[in-house]
Parts: C-alpha cells; sequence; structure tokens
C-alpha cells in the first residue's frame, strides 16, 4: 500500500526553541539605573549610547553581562566555584533570554614586565613549539624557548617507602630554560646611580647619605654612622675596599645601637627593598622623585634586550632565532611564516598563521611580539583580546565591546566596523557601547541613555533605528550630525619647540617644529608614530604637564575627594570651625564608625557563593562615628557634604560662612572638565572610563605649567562632551598656555591651529611628517589619510 505525500498550503508553525530571540531586561536598577526595562534583539548589532555617565555600561556590562557570568559559574561544582571569583546578583528584577557572554573590555593587559604581546595572545606558545620542532641546533623543548623559565640543574638523596623498607637513591634532574640569567627575564637591568646615594666628599658625620629618611641624624643614619665597620668622621671616598662592600653591599647583621637591637644591612639591599619594591604610583612624592632620579634603567648587556639567553638566541630556522622572530613587525612575521613549508608541523603553522593575520586584519600589524603589554593603549589592548575571537567557531553567543573604535583614526574604523559586522553574521548577538557616530550609524538598534549623566541619567531615552535616533530629539540624535567646522583665522605661535632627529621605537628621524602658545594636534593612523614623537621627544619635566591613559588607581574607599585632594581642605575648614583635629573628618581615619571602619556596607564572605554587602546599621551608611556628625560647616556635617554633586559643592564653599578657596579652586576645575554632576564621595571603582580620564585632567590643570601634552581627551567622550572640552582646551591656550593633542577625533583637528601628521603608515611604514600645517590647508591639498577623511568630515 503506497501513502500519498502530505500537501500542506500553510507554512509550518516557527518551532518554539526558535522564539527565543529577545534579551528582556526588566527593572534594572544596577549603579544610577532607574527600573530600566528593556528588550534587546539577538543576533544583531545594538549599540547603546548617551553621555560619560548615563547608564550604559551599568547597564551592558554591570547588569547584562555580570549575570550571565554569574549563571554561567553556577553551573559548575560548589569545589570549583571556590577558586573562582564570587559575583553577586545585580539589582535587576527580570532578565530573560541570555546567551553566554563573552566581553572585550578597555581593561590594560597585565603590566607584569615580562608580559608582552605574544605571552598576552597564543603567538608565543606556538612560536615555542615551532623553535623545539624545528630550529637548529636543537636545543630542547619549548621551555628553553620561553623568558619565564629558567635553567635549574639539581641532585641529592630521595626517601621512599619500597616493599616494607625505607630506601634511599640518589636522584638529578635538570629543565633547560629560556630566561637570560643577568636580567631574569626583563629584557632591562636597573642600577642605582650612587652619585643620587651619597656624597662621596663627606664623612658619615657631616652627613654624607643623601637619601631621604636617612639624613638629619635619625635612626637610618646612626644605623651606619655608628656600626662600627668604618669611621664615621672619614670621607667616604677613602673608605678601603672592605669598609666600602661593607657600606653599600653587607649582608644583614643583627647588632646594638645605643641599647637596642637592630639590623644592619648595606645601603643599596636596604633601599632596594624599602623603597624600590613598591610601585612608583603608591610611593610619597618626594620618594618617587628620588627614585627617578637614582634608578637607571638600561637594556641588558647580556640579553641585548631581548630576554633569552644564549642557547634560546642560538636556534635558528632559515637563519631567523626566535628573538629575532618576536622582534619582527608582526606583517613581516606573518609572511615569514607563510614562507615555511613543513609537512611535520603544518596543524602548528596553520594555527600560527591564523593568529598572526588575525593581528594584521584587526589593524595591529605594526606591533611586535616583544613589545611590552604595559604599553599597550586601552584601544590596543582591547584589539588584541579581540583576536581569539574572529576565527572562533562559536556561534549564538554575545559579544559585548566598550568602545572599541577608542585609539583608532578614521580610517581604521571602517575596518573595525567590518569586523562587528562579521561577528553578526556569523549568528551572534553583539552589543557595543560607543560614542562615534560612524560605528552608532551600522547598528541594527540603538538604546540611547540618559537624559544626563549621574543622577539625572539612568533612563532610557530612545530605543530604535538609526534614522529614529537622528529625529529622537535626544542628545545623542541632536548632536549626532554635528560637524565641526574649520577655523577660518588660527592663532599665532609665541615661539616653537624644536625636536631634531626623533628615533623612539618606528620613528625615522623626525625633524619638526611644534608651536607654542596655540592648540597643536598631532594625528596620524594608529601606530603611525604619534605617541612616540610627543612622550618620547618632550621631556616630561619642569613646564611640562602630561595627562596620558594610564589608569586611575583607587580602591572602593576612594572618591573624587580624595583623589583630587579636594578633602584635605574640606577637613581642615571643619577642623577650624569646630576647634578639632582634621583626622575626625576622615573616614579612613579617627572618624570612621568602629563597626564599618568607615566603609558604609558591612562585607559578608559566603565562600563560593558571592558575598553579600549590606548598609552599615551603627552609621547609617554615612561612613563616620555619630559624634562627629554633630560638627558642622555651614550648616552640613561632613557625611552631607560628600553626599554633594561637584555643583552643589561648587557654590556651597564659594560663599557665605562655609566659603573655602582652596576646595573651591579644585571644584571649579572639576565643572570645568564636565564632571558637575559626580558626587564628592562617589567610589572611584563606579565611575566611567570618560570620567575617569576626566577626573585626570582636572587633578593635573592644578599643576604649574606653560606646556599641556594631552593624550586622546575624547577617549569615552560623548558627542556633546567634545564641545565642552573644545572650551577648555580654548580657554587653557587663552591664558597663555602652550596645548599639544595626540588625537583622532575630527573635531579637534578641525578645531587646531596646527596640525602635524605622521604616517603614511603604521609600524615600519609609518614614522615620518607627511603635513605640517593649518587644518584648513590639510583640507585642501587631501595629500595624506587624514586630510581626505578631516575633508569629507567638513564637507568640504
Amino acid at each position: 500500500m503506497s501513502m500519498a505525500p502530505r500537501t500542506d498550503p500553510q507554512s509550518p508553525a516557527p518551532h518554539v526553541a526558535d522564539s527565543h530571540d529577545l534579551i528582556r531586561v526588566h527593572g534594572a536598577r544596577e549603579n544610577n539605573l532607574k527600573d530600566v526595562n528593556i528588550e534587546i534583539p539577538k543576533r544583531r548589532l545594538t549599540v547603546f549610547t548617551g553621555v560619560s555617565g548615563s547608564g550604559k555600561s551599568s547597564l551592558v556590562f554591570d547588569t547584562i553581562a555580570a549575570e550571565s557570568q554569574r549563571l554561567i559559574n553556577e553551573t559548575y561544582s560548589a569545589f570549583v566555584q571556590g577558586f573562582m571569583p564570587t559575583l553577586a546578583r545585580p539589582e535587576v528584577d527580570v532578565l530573560d533570554g541570555l546567551t553566554t557572554v563573552i566581553t572585550v573590555d578597555q581593561q590594560r593587559l597585565g603590566a607584569d614586565p615580562r608580559s608582552t604581546v605574544g605571552t598576552a595572545t597564543d603567538a608565543n606558545a606556538m612560536l615555542r613549539i615551532l623553535f623545539s620542532r624545528l630550529g637548529k641546533p636543537h636545543i630542547g623543548s619549548p621551555k628553553a624557548f620561553s623568558f619565564n623559565v629558567a635553567s635549574i640543574s639539581g641532585a641529592g638523596a630521595v626517601t621512599m617507602e619500597r616493599g616494607g623498607q625505607t630506601v634511599k637513591e640518589r636522584r638529578s634532574f635538570s629543565i633547560t630554560g629560556g630566561m637570560c640569567p643577568r636580567c631574569e627575564g626583563r629584557g632591562s637591568v636597573s642600577d642605582l646611580d650612587l652619585r643620587q646615594l651619597y656624597d662621596d666628599s663627606k664623612s658619615l658625620s657631616e652627613g654624607a647619605i643623601t637619601v631621604p629618611g636617612y639624613t638629619g641624624g635619625g635612626w637610618n643614619s646612626r644605623l651606619y654612622s655608628e656600626s662600627g665597620f668604618f669611621d664615621p668622621d672619614k670621607p667616604i671616598r677613602k673608605f678601603t675596599k672592605k669598609e666600602l662592600h661593607d657600606f653599600l653591599h653587607r649582608e644583614p647583621t643583627r647588632m646594638k645601637i645605643a641599647g637596642i637591637n637592630m639590623t644592619y644591612e648595606g645601603l643599596i639591599p636596604r633601599i632596594q627593598r624599602s623603597m624600590l619594591a613598591k610601585e612608583r604610583e603608591g610611593m610619597q612624592p618626594h620618594i618617587r622623585e628620588f627614585v627617578d632620579r637614582a634608578v637607571t634603567f638600561t637594556t641588558c648587556p647580556e640579553c641585548d634586550g631581548t630576554r633569552l639567553n644564549e642557547g634560546a638566541r642560538s636556534s635558528k630556522i632559515k637563519r631567523i632565532s626566535i628573538a629575532d622572530a618576536c622582534a619582527m613587525q608582526i606583517s613581516d612575521l606573518a609572511e615569514w611564516v607563510r614562507g615555511l613549508d613543513e609537512p611535520s608541523v603544518a596543524p602548528l603553522l596553520t594555527a600560527l598563521q591564523q593568529t598572526l593575520d588575525s593581528f594584521v586584519e584587526i589593524g595591529l600589524g605594526y606591533l611586535s611580539l616583544d613589545r611590552p603589554a604595559g604599553t599597550l593603549s586601552g584601544g590596543e589592548a582591547q584589539r588584541v583580546k579581540m583576536i581569539r575571537h574572529l576565527g572562533s567557531s562559536l556561534t549564538d553567543v554575545t559579544y559585548v565591546f566598550d568602545e572599541p573604535t577608542i585609539g583608532l583614526h578614521p580610517h581604521d574604523i571602517q575596518r573595525m566596523n567590518d569586523l562587528l559586522l562579521r561577528l553578526r553574521d556569523k549568528g551572534n548577538t553583539v552589543l557595543v557601547v560607543e560614542h562615534k557616530p560612524e560605528t552608532i550609524a551600522i547598528a541594527d538598534h540603538v538604546v540611547d541613555l540618559g537624559p544626563g549623566a549621574g543622577t539625572a541619567g539612568g533612563t532610557v531615552c530612545f530605543e530604535g533605528t538609526v534614522e529614529g535616533l537622528r529625529t529622537g530629539g535626544t542628545i545623542t540624535g541632536r548632536h549626532f550630525d554635528d560637524r565641526a567646522a574649520v577655523k577660518k583665522t588660527v592663532r599665532k605661535p609665541t615661539g616653537t619647540l624644536e625636536i631634531r632627529g626623533a628615533r623612539t621605537h618606528n620613528l625615522q628621524g623626525v625633524d619638526v617644529d611644534i608651536p607654542l602658545g596655540v592648540l597643536a594636534v598631532v594625528t596620524g593612523v594608529a601606530g603611525s608614530g604619534k605617541s612616540s614623537l610627543v612622550h618620547g621627544s618632550i621631556p616630561a619635566g619642569e613646564g611640562v604637564v602630561s595627562v596620558d591613559q594610564a589608569a586611575i588607581r583607587g580602591s572602593r574607599r576612594s572618591n573624587p575627594a580624595t583623589y583630587t585632594g579636594l578633602l584635605d581642605p574640606i577637613r581642615k575648614a571643619f577642623a577650624k570651625v569646630n576647634g578639632v583635629k582634621p583626622a575626625l573628618f576622615s573616614a579612613n581615619s579617627e572618624g570612621a564608625c568602629p563597626t564599618c571602619n568607615g566603609a558604609g556596607v558591612i562585607y559578608t564572605d559566603l565562600a563560593m557563593m558571592a558575598g553579600v554587602a549590606t548598609t552599615c546599621e551603627e552609621c547609617e551608611g554615612k561612613r563616620f562615628q555619630a559624634s562627629v556628625l554633630d560638627y558642622h560647616l555651614g550648616g552640613r556635617d561632613i557625611s552631607e557634604v560628600l553626599a554633594m554633586s561637584v555643583t552643589e559643592a561648587e557654590e556651597f564653599f564659594g560663599a557665605g560662612e562655609a566659603a573655602t578657596p582652596a576646595a573651591h579652586r579644585i571644584l571649579t576645575r572639576l565643572a570645568d572638565v564636565g564632571l558637575g554632576y559626580l558626587t564628592l564621595g562617589q567610589p572611584l571603582t563606579t565611575l566611567s572610563g570618560g570620567e575617569r580620564q576626566r577626573l585626570k585632567l582636572a587633578t593635573h590643570m592644578a599643576e604649574k605649567g606653560g606646556v599641556y601634552v594631552l593624550d586622546e581627551p575624547t577617549a569615552g567622550l560623548h558627542l556633546a562632551d567634545v564641545e565642552q572640552l573644545l572650551g577648555l582646551l580654548d580657554r587653557l591656550v587663552d591664558a597663555g598656555k602652550s596645548v599639544i593633542v595626540v588625537e583622532h577625533h575630527q573635531a579637534v583637528m578641525a578645531h587646531a591651529d596646527w596640525i602635524i601628521d605622521l604616517g603614511p603608515g603604521a609600524g615600519h611604514d609609518g614614522g615620518r611628517l607627511v603635513f605640517e600645517g593649518t587644518p584648513a590647508d590639510l583640507v585642501a591639498s587631501r595629500s595624506t589619510l587624514t586630510g581626505k577623511h578631516l575633508a569629507t568630515y567638513v564637507g568640504s
């Protein structure tokens, strides 16, 4: 019996599994979010925009990405979770339709001195295997080519139980590593300049030691003058060889000085242990100044900066050692690997080729694998993290990007847009926090948060298409098509800063005169040598204030008031009016609530489960003892002052009973950089990237200097905030300062008095001066990539 095929004119109903095509967020209250309800389409590119501090990162990173990661962690056993970071559930009522989230943020790669671009990716690991298989002469396993593994050997007796008897056997072992023994894999060695430690024409009694803390007859200086190892009245230059060794290098020795047990140690190891072991940022200013003066870092003479020992450098493939390979520009290294034809390691060569090609494709072909990871900018670090995802076979995952266009020239933004669209077209959900209109324009869906920043933000102002955003009437929509016009008249320079024969990194003997007394912009594609020219050739010393992109350091106890030094004049004003000690008005000192130690919350660790933070019942989150809150200034206690916004505090400390000129000056600078909405006591850990950059700029504006060097100050700034930044730069120049800006933003270029364009490409294809002149001349000539993009931007 045969059956006829069934014909159904109606298409079958979609499978229920295909109906989950939205990520639903209801009642999100993380940080400044105000019960946000939103539905995000899956397998589409969604861009989140809004002014800096409006809640974009709180929604995307702290809510969606954080909950996805927490749920994934919960799939592991309790034992495994005990070794993982514990994550609290975000403040949200419902999160539905989540997929696995891969976060590609702007956190700097580790600044460990042994961390390089190669070790931060898989490239170095694959190169080490390649050289261990094909390198001639063969010197050992992949460890023999690693500058993180030292060569060690040992021998001795081991005791074991065998057949009910205790047996002793002699065993020996050896590990062949690639670490240079002189610099221990760092590539540079540090030396102390002895002339900065002591004056050899003086005796110890005359105060020969010039190290901070070792002068003035204190215990540190008495330790040496009363040690008995040398005559304290004898000039150091007349010390015998043994006396000089005891003074500088003697091993720790217990002794009594003035009846007190002390440990004597040579001056050099003592300074290395007490001062040089600390991070530079954590040092007191006078100690930091001494360390900068006394410590010199030089390329290791034994390995010539390659970090590798002689054995690792001697093994070669086609006359190239692993040190040579790591020093090559990655685009050149990719070509060299492509030329290797070895069937025995074909899968390895294919994987290495794909990784290196990804570097080139993402616009990082100008880097080298031996580049220290800590020297990468935030944008470069983010793109390095992207590399492992480009060739991934995963689909239906959610990729979250934090301003992927930071540090990119307009020429490179199109390439980044193509990569984002490629990830989406593979069937992934792509969420991007972004300010650049070029990237917002490619979105399938736009979510605009605002309307303001801080407490004035945290609501969804618009949700829909890019065209809808343009006409939506939000701040982003109104400024979306803003274009800064090229200046018709430019300021005249008051002098020039001459740079001759600059050769830092990839610069090829650049000669340029940077005009002073004007707004000068240094531009060019990523990797063309802008930072090398500015930071490598303009000495950051007397009269030069440099604001780079280094991350702000600070714990959850740090806030804008402590970071800027604002709290010091406020504490003194409270103390003076109330006749008590200033330390009472510090939540990290005597005035702290004893129950929560001034944190305002009690943290309870629940092992492998997320810890719980509850508001302190004693101080009700105010962080201070009740007795401290009885003291007032201008009718406000210290906790009420810390709860004020910068704008409110500027008015409060500007006039009346609470007038404090020192505090008012700092608050004015914070308002000038657009941070008027921040509260004084807001933890630094809750600030966005753009807010931290501007906080640092406000702090540096207090420094006395005639030349300001700014490294991409528009990073993390909304289109509306760029206008305010340009006004600030103008005010600095009009006040007689010289402002030199490394920048890619066309609005800043158009607003400049003078443009210096480097290129024409990146890496060894860059490093040359391709244009210098006014923005109008650059637009008219269109002779460089920057000129073409700037002409398109201003519509000429």
